[in-house]
């Protein structure tokens, strides 16, 4: 029955993927509210929660793609080893730097992967990095930069604003990566990389932070990780169909919806050049999955 649903909605391979980002970015968003939600009654290491998404990401693929997951690949292929280092450090030196520079600021750099991802797929991949893309791009990112105010009064460039950029292009490499690999290997396998390679990086530094977490804390983190299961996966699956720019641009939509829930849940209000910024980043959006 989802099959059907899903070929009557995506008829052609390029609507597949489309439908399959726009399921991931409200997967990513959920997880995003849940864990703001989180914070609002218990303090929990960031560092943890990272770590229970890795964890139930690992615990889903074995259970639902047990035939189709190839945990012996994690070791054995080169380019998923590579594939899950760059992506459990992109994911560590993000929220590293989000500790130091911000929600905001650390989002938007991090969010530059948009335009490296294209320009390394135009050289590595030969795709087409067409003005249609590049000129939803600038204004996503204008847009994202709006929205979170990312360069606020006071704020300079610094050592921090490195470690983000580095996020950024480990970011760009890995949906590079993602596109090549969909050649031999299953998305389950694809997926799992960053996660067993993610701990590597994360769990050092759960273990130097010791909390008592209750049960409901417990449930948030476990709900949260499975959501952002599910829009990994589906993410991962989408750049089978997708050109990495369009893929990667349609993902910025996960800050709109982030705003978009504060508002509903949080009660939270926004600046005119903030709901511009909004308008901006959907507007791009808007144009590049409809450009076909």
């Amino acid at each position: 029955m989802l099959r059907r649903l899903v070929a009557y909605l995506a008829p052609t391979p390029h609507a597949h993927g489309v439908l399959l980002v726009l399921v991931s970015v409200a997967c990513f968003t959920t997880n995003v509210l849940l864990i703001r939600a989180l914070g609002q009654f218990q303090h929990v290491n960031v560092w943890l929660v990272v770590c229970a998404r890795f964890v139930v990401g690992l615990t889903l693929v074995a259970v639902f793609y047990r035939r189709e997951f190839a945990p012996a690949n994690l070791w054995r292929k080169p380019k998923l080893v590579l594939r899950g280092l760059a992506g459990g450090l992109s994911v560590a030196a993000f929220y590293f730097s989000i500790v130091h520079l911000g929600a905001g600021r650390a989002t938007f750099i991090n969010n530059t992967y948009v335009i490296f991802g294209a320009l390394l797929a135009v050289g590595i991949l030969h795709e087409r990095f067409q003005p249609a893309l590049a000129t939803g791009s600038v204004a996503t990112l204008v847009g994202l930069a709006l929205l979170t105010n990312a360069f606020a009064a006071n704020t300079h460039p610094g050592f921090f604003d490195l470690v983000a950029l580095s996020s950024s292009l480990a970011a760009a490499y890995v949906v590079v990566t993602i596109r090549q690999l969909h050649a031999t290997e299953h998305t389950s396998t694809i997926f799992a990389a960053q996660c067993a390679y993610g701990l590597l990086f994360c769990v050092p530094l759960a273990a130097t932070h010791h909390e008592s977490i209750g049960p409901m804390a417990w449930g948030m983190m476990i709900l949260a990780g499975t959501f952002a299961t599910g829009g990994q996966i589906a993410m991962t699956r989408a750049f089978r169909e997708l050109p990495v720019a369009e893929g990667s641009l349609l993902q910025m939509l996960v800050p709109l919806g982030v705003a978009l829930g504060g508002a509903i849940f949080f009660h939270e209000r926004f600046a005119l050049h903030e709901l511009a910024g909004a308008a901006l980043i959907l507007a791009g959006c808007t144009v590049t999955a409809l450009r076909r």
